[in-house]
């Protein structure tokens, strides 16, 4: 399965991932997320590099909540910037666009996993879990 992505999609990803990455560096000062979720942006950012492509639901899946991170790093960005400028300041609006390229992609992402759900439990007639996860592949 194939999800499309333009450009502006890819590159508030990209940008927020490895922004979710490097703030959350022991010698960042900040709170280190959870190692779980850490591993689910790192395993995220090498597939920004265009549409994103998953062939079992597990991939799907692990995308998903890896960009929900991504999501919940750049509205915390954004809210950070209108607090610290305004919310017209250029960096204001460039990661509210961040946070919402971001967000559509979520989305998206969201809505092709029910329908990948759907589709594992019409043609299996169980909900997917355990292998079916690892095991009922889709075509791009």
């Amino acid at each position: 399965m194939i999800l499309t992505c333009n450009y502006e999609e890819v590159t508030a990803l990209s940008h927020g991932a490895r922004a979710f990455l490097e703030a959350d560096t022991p010698d960042s000062g900040g709170i280190a997320a959870p190692s779980q979720e850490r591993g689910e942006v790192e395993g995220l950012l090498p597939q920004l590099t265009g549409d994103l492509s998953f062939q079992t639901l597990a991939e799907q899946r692990h995308a998903e909540r890896g960009v929900a991170v991504v999501v919940r790093h750049l509205r915390a960005t954004m809210t950070e910037m209108v607090a610290a400028t305004h919310p017209a300041a250029e960096e204001a609006v460039a990661s509210y666009f961040d946070w919402a390229h971001a967000l559509s992609v979520l989305h998206r992402l969201q809505e092709l996993g029910a329908e990948m759900e759907a589709m594992v439990e019409v043609v299996t007639g169980r909900p997917p879990s355990g292998e079916l996860l690892h095991s009922f592949h889709f075509p791009d």
